[in-house]
């Protein structure tokens, strides 16, 4: 980690949180709007005498994300044929399943983010659909025949892949997390956004497969004092990186599969590299060329991006590990309890040091503290999810979890992380999150 003088204007934490607060409200007028078209479409179509089962699927199809195949509803399903079975077909969510991802709106749809519905969330796996995405110059589209990647610099042996080439190298999976360094930018102040989407909407796990990039350096014969890697993309930005070689050698990966088929094109195909348990745009998508020297590049990305200002007017440079950190995503925002009695309290933990440990959860604040279970398999760089049974009486309360992860470090609370960074970094928020539950049951955010 360098610290180093800090001159360059980051990113306008109040312009930031302005736009994500406007695609927030977007977001939500646009459910709205088709909830209520889906009822008056119902209502009208019930009055001229169609079918309930017919008035349904129109009502549904107006509430559906777009490109669902919405089909009839029969009233029994167990006394009519079901869809007919096609020769070819990729397979689609059922059409009552609508969680989407939700975009960032910036002035330019190329260089944004869209948010994981964490909410809605099963498992530790996110759907290839649903992983977040960060792009500067929009997605690439890359044929991967016409795609190389390049291996030079400080290497005994310079070389040139394509595709196959890197395909015929022994291949690994790990079940890994990425998280944006600029994942819960918005809550340094103030409650900010109303949604754990929102929020912390910008981290994913997905199953990774490729080829370890030890195998492709060793090959090239990288040279004895050479201590930095270059990454760089082959989109319109692109992307540029220095990465350790003590990371690189350790555990990076060059990815081509996800969760059992190709990357996606916003996830970087035909080849990203994963970068275990580090910021997200370290991860670089599109991969095209890998740059061996004995020092670090200082491109834009790590240097007038991507720094945590202090408030000693200094900011810290290559603060590359994502630091443990949790959060409720059930009950979250926006939800509401129907009534008193049980109910499951449920989230994700992650930390880029390695594996989570413990998962404490608080019922008041942060006064007491209730050791939570964690699902199988808890694997070292992956969400963990976590899980509590809870009596609820009907009462106001104050929900949170803290991570601990198995180097013995603790999330810290919002107080104790502004204590250190202050409050003008955009990037690598791991304080504590709370959701207040009010006597109605409706849960919002909050900070205590």
């Amino acid at each position: 980690m360098r610290l180093a003088n800090y001159s360059k204007p980051h990113d306008k934490p109040d312009r930031i949180i302005e736009h994500l607060q406007h695609a927030e409200r977007i977001a939500a007028d646009a459910h709205r709007t088709d909830v209520a078209t889906g009822r008056r479409r119902f209502l009208i179509r019930a009055a001229t005498t169609v079918s309930i089962a017919s008035a349904w699927t129109r009502a549904q199809a107006a509430a559906a994300p777009p490109g669902a195949v919405i089909q009839p509803v029969p009233a029994d399903p167990s006394k009519a044929l079901g869809v007919p079975l096609p020769d070819e077909s990729y397979g689609l969510r059922s059409q009552f399943e609508t969680s989407v991802r939700t975009r960032y709106k910036t002035s330019t749809p190329y260089s944004s983010w869209t948010f994981t519905p964490l909410q809605d969330s099963v498992g530790i796996i996110t759907a290839s659909g649903l992983h977040f995405e960060r792009s500067h110059a929009g997605t690439a589209i890359i044929d991967p025949t016409k795609h190389f990647l390049y291996v030079n610099g400080m290497v005994r042996e310079p070389r040139k892949y394509s595709m196959k080439d890197v395909k015929r190298f022994p291949a690994v999976s790990r079940l890994l997390f990425i998280e944006c360094s600029g994942n819960t930018l918005t809550e340094w102040v103030k409650p900010t956004l109303k949604t754990v989407q929102g929020t912390h909407g910008l981290t994913s796990t997905s199953d990774w497969t490729g080829v370890p990039l030890s195998t492709i350096l060793r090959e090239v014969g990288v040279q004895s004092s050479a201590g930095w890697l270059l990454a760089e993309g082959a989109d319109g930005a692109a992307m540029t990186r220095s990465i350790p070689i003590e990371k690189a050698m350790k555990d990076c990966l060059l990815a081509y599969g996800q969760n059992g088929e190709a990357i996606r094109p916003e996830q970087g195909y035909p080849l990203r590299l994963v970068v275990p348990g580090y910021e997200g745009n370290m991860n670089v998508k599109w991969l095209r060329r890998l740059e061996l020297a004995d020092k670090p590049f200082m491109t834009r990305e790590e240097t007038s991006k991507y720094t945590d200002p202090r408030p000693d007017g200094k900011a810290v440079q290559f603060s590359f590990v994502m630091e443990a950190k949790s959060v409720i995503t059930s009950p979250s925002g926006e939800m509401r309890l129907e009534d008193k009695g049980f109910h499951e309290i449920s989230g994700l933990a992650w930390s880029g040091r390695g594996a989570v440990k413990r998962v404490d959860v608080s019922l008041d604040g942060g006064s007491t503290w209730r050791q939570a279970a964690l699902d199988q398999p808890v694997l070292p760089l992956c969400h963990t999810r976590f899980r509590l049974p809870w009596q609820w009486d009907g009462r106001e309360s104050i929900l949170q979890s803290r991570c601990v992860d198995d180097t013995g470090y603790m999330q810290p609370t919002l107080d104790q992380l502004v204590a250190v960074r202050g409050v003008h970094s955009v990037y690598h928020h791991n304080g504590i999150q709370s959701w207040r539950i009010a006597s109605d049951g409706s849960v919002s955010n909050a900070h205590v």
